[in-house]
């Protein structure tokens, strides 16, 4: 693991804390006018999905997670689980809902999901959302 320090966070850099694994959701550089700058950041946890809150001094030093990303392919829901393909080596990896938070919204078997949409978007058009907010994002080619 890496040490890193919190004025280097960014949005989706993982973290290994001693609570667990978390993904930075937010982060905010502060410097009151009296004392210490300081770091505020929302973290949601990789695993559950639980977001939470804190402080960090400016500067200080944290266990930055290597984390082995993959090109993965949905394919179908099993149960309680959504299985995935990974493209490279064709093995399928069935994943509990809860891991994949809210993005699971955005997984759907041969089914479309309902969101809002600038006007000059037409039904049928292909665009990209952040699933993590759920906003729309640009067209898709």
């Amino acid at each position: 693991m890496a040490a890193i320090s919190t004025n280097d966070l960014k949005n989706g850099m993982s973290l290994d804390l001693p609570e667990g694994l978390f993904s930075v959701v937010e982060f905010q550089h502060v410097k009151p006018g009296k004392g210490g700058a300081f770091v505020r950041t929302k973290l949601k946890n990789v695993r559950s999905g639980a977001v939470l809150e804190r402080t960090y001094r400016a500067d200080e030093k944290l266990e930055q997670a290597v984390i082995d990303k993959r090109e993965m392919q949905f394919l179908y829901v099993d149960g309680d689980n959504y299985v995935f393909m990974d493209t490279g080596t064709y093995d399928q990896l069935p994943t509990p809902r809860p891991a994949l938070g809210d993005a699971a919204n955005y997984l759907k078997e041969g089914d479309s999901a309902v969101l809002q949409m600038p006007l000059f978007v037409n039904i049928g058009d292909r665009v990209k959302v952040d699933t993590r907010s759920g906003e729309y994002l640009t067209r898709a080619g």
